[in-house]
């Protein structure tokens, strides 16, 4: 099992401070970098393209931390962390945040809502954007862009973007690249959030309102194998409050199964649950334990 040692880094809250660097996935003007900076408002920040990239720095110690999403209330799963987190890195969550998501439909200056006939964005800004594009702009061709800051970046910094080219991004990048904001909040749901969380070599001390992050595999397919993990939990009396799978990328219809429990994995209930979870399974990787968040 990785991520299970006990912390030695200072007892840090989603707006803590004490790491000098953190990297996130950039490049700046993203919603990760204001995560970032909400974590942490006195870290260096460095913008890193992609999310491996991001773990890397940490593990290199470019950076003391590194945020990375994980989850968004509207598209599910970050996928690229979750794989991450099973198979390509050791790093432990120290912390988590919970950041409200505003998308904003951004042109370059002179670019009036009648010009628009592509929209440049990340995958999910065009999903979660999917009613509102097709209302107000039904003929626009959607291009998928690498960031939603790139997207923003490209009206203004490529001439071949065209006078005709809008993007999905947020204030931010807007601010930054010089281009103009023709309509805000346009987000299909309100409640578009996204989970955020902080990688670093070790997780949090105990809280006393923690959670836990794990996944398992089998190597065998038997009747009732999930169930039996699951029935530890329950017996424990601990509350689950996620649970989803990956495929484990060797064989199809194989899948990691990934856990968030209530509790530190230093608590007596936690950890029994742990060692009867490592008895069922073939692997067991513990990703850490950290604060719940809590949203000032």
């Amino acid at each position: 099992m990785s991520g299970i040692a006990r912390s030695g880094h200072p007892t840090l809250g989603h707006t803590g401070s004490g790491y000098a660097t953190l990297g996130y996935l950039g490049p700046s003007g993203t919603f990760a970098e204001e995560a970032a900076v909400e974590f942490d408002p006195t870290a260096e920040l460095l913008p890193c393209p992609s999310i491996p990239a991001v773990a890397e720095a940490v593990a290199a110690g470019q950076a003391n931390a590194g945020v990375v999403p994980i989850e968004n209330s509207l598209e599910g799963a970050v996928t690229f962390t979750a794989d991450l987190l099973i198979h390509d890195s050791d790093l432990s969550i120290h912390d988590e945040l919970v950041l409200s998501i505003h998308h904003n439909l951004i042109v370059a200056p002179g670019t009036s809502l009648e010009d628009i006939s592509v929209v440049y964005s990340h995958p999910q800004a065009l999903a979660q954007c999917a009613k509102y594009l097709h209302r107000r702009l039904p003929n626009a061709k959607l291009v998928a862009s690498l960031s939603t800051s790139g997207a923003v970046e490209s009206l203004t910094s490529r001439p071949s973007a065209g006078p005709g080219a809008a993007a999905v991004g947020t204030l931010r990048a807007a601010q930054i690249y010089g281009a103009n904001i023709l309509e805000r909040s346009i987000e299909d749901n309100p409640n578009n959030e996204t989970r955020f969380v902080v990688l670093t070599s070790e997780d949090h001390e105990p809280t006393g309102d923690d959670k836990t992050s794990l996944a398992f595999t089998f190597d065998q397919d038997a009747p009732g194998l999930l169930h039996t993990v699951l029935a530890h939990v329950l017996d424990e009396g601990i509350n689950m409050a996620k649970i989803e799978s990956r495929p484990n990328k060797l064989k199809l219809g194989r899948y990691y199964f990934l856990l968030d429990l209530d509790g530190h994995r230093l608590d007596a209930r936690v950890a029994r649950a742990l060692d009867k979870i490592g008895e069922t399974v073939t692997t067991l990787k513990v990703f850490g334990s950290y604060p719940r968040y809590k949203p000032q």
